[in-house]
């Protein structure tokens, strides 16, 4: 799979002993949904090595950058004439934000866990919303990087595939 953008995800606030399914699940959709990779700002390597595991049977390029230092990622970033989105509650409306975002070659999506340091509101280039009410970081990610590639990235070919769905109105079927 060739990712249209440069895409990443990075997770602030996991707290392993809680968040490693949520944590697991926010990659699984960035690597669905067309992102790269995701950079974890925490020592989880169950979730990395749980990942990594997923795309390596399901195909595709993934990578997870495990314990890293998210002001260093961001600020990195920025460097690379990145552009960094955090998803938040308190932001403005996805639908309005994202034409401009949409002109971006390279994305960093932040996705918090516990309560977000508040100065991520200030490090981001765009505080986002996908609504105004609390609902779950995995489905504001989901939405975001539907409406971000257009719903292109819905029906994508992983290369290196071990395993493969096929669509079917009824039953399952799959390529092994």
């Amino acid at each position: 799979m060739k990712n249209m953008k440069d895409v990443w995800i990075l997770r602030i606030g996991h707290r392993p002993e809680r968040d490693q399914r949520v944590t697991t699940h926010v990659g699984l959709t960035g690597r669905a949904l067309g992102a790269g990779g995701m950079y974890l700002a925490s020592d989880d390597k169950g979730v990395k090595k749980s990942i990594e595991d997923v795309a390596g049977r399901w195909g595709g390029d993934f990578k997870v950058e495990n314990n890293v230092s998210w002001k260093k990622v961001i600020r990195d970033w920025k460097e690379a004439g990145g552009k960094v989105v955090h998803l938040t509650m308190y932001g403005i409306s996805v639908t309005d934000a994202m034409p401009e975002i949409q002109e971006c070659e390279k994305v960093l999506v932040v996705v918090g866990a516990e309560k977000v340091p508040g100065d991520m509101y200030g490090l981001a280039d765009y505080n986002v919303s996908v609504t105004t009410q609390p609902h779950s970081e995995i489905s504001s990610l989901a939405i975001f990087m539907d409406h971000l590639f257009e719903g292109k990235t819905l029906d994508l070919d992983f290369e290196g595939a071990e395993i493969k769905v096929i669509p079917t109105e009824c039953g399952k079927r799959f390529e092994s």
